[in-house]
């Protein structure tokens, strides 16, 4: 079942790198490792992710049963968990509007079996908490008019949002590849839109079925399989 185990940190280094050496210490598939803070939280390219204690969801999982869709298939599950509307900007960051709130890591190991994927979402974030540098770009759901009113639940605005990702990771990692590719397009932040990366740019034109982005240039299409690319305009 995804999310048990359960291990909690009031305080840990990275939840990611927590369930990497239980993975790599036999725990079993869907093993959870969450923390109220962590002190070097990171998202791709190296990115440093912070956020204030008990303000976002910090999880991590140990998954056994492999996809190369995995991301594709997380960053559904995430867009399904939000009470407002979101997007998905490629690879794997989810957008409210045109501001990050949620980022997907996975890291593992293939040959041995296993993988971790590590999902940030701010939740109770205000827009001060962030640094200078990412207050136009970054965004979370005290932002934007999402913050769960827990109705008869008991459990924090965090926990609630939490509960909302697993389900929806227990529901699409499973899902068949072609349910999973269909969800990911309708929710394509890039598609129609120029976009610029290390070497070009271009209009992107959705992804295949591999989850490479696809971009139309002078030249002709371009297939981005790794990588970043930032929006123009």
């Amino acid at each position: 079942m995804i999310g048990s185990p359960r291990v909690h940190h009031r305080l840990t280094d990275s939840t990611n790198e927590r369930a990497k050496r239980l993975a790599a210490g036999g725990a079993p598939h869907g093993t959870l490792v969450t923390a109220d803070e962590q002190s070097a939280g990171r998202g791709r390219q190296g990115r440093v992710w912070t956020a204030p204690p008990r303000s976002a969801v910090l999880m991590s999982l140990v998954l056994r049963e492999l996809d190369e869709r995995l991301p594709l298939a997380a960053a559904v599950a995430v867009c399904d968990a939000l009470p407002v509307p979101a997007a998905i900007k490629w690879p794997n960051d989810v957008w409210i509007g045109r501001r990050k709130v949620a980022g997907i890591l996975v890291e593992g190991r293939p040959q041995e079996g296993w993988a971790v994927l590590g999902i940030g979402l701010n939740v109770r974030v205000d827009r001060a908490d962030f640094p200078p540098e990412l207050r136009d770009t970054a965004t979370s759901l005290l932002i934007e008019g999402g913050v769960p009113s827990g109705g008869e639940s008991t459990a924090s605005p965090v926990e609630q949002v939490l509960a909302a990702v697993l389900e929806g990771l227990d529901r699409w990692l499973s899902a068949p590849s072609n349910s999973v590719l269909e969800a990911w397009r309708c929710r394509d932040a890039l598609k129609g839109e120029r976009v610029r990366w290390s070497s070009g740019e271009g209009l992107a034109n959705g992804i295949d079925a591999s989850g490479a982005l696809l971009v139309e240039t002078r030249n002709g299409r371009v297939t981005l399989d790794a990588g970043e690319v930032h929006l123009l305009g």
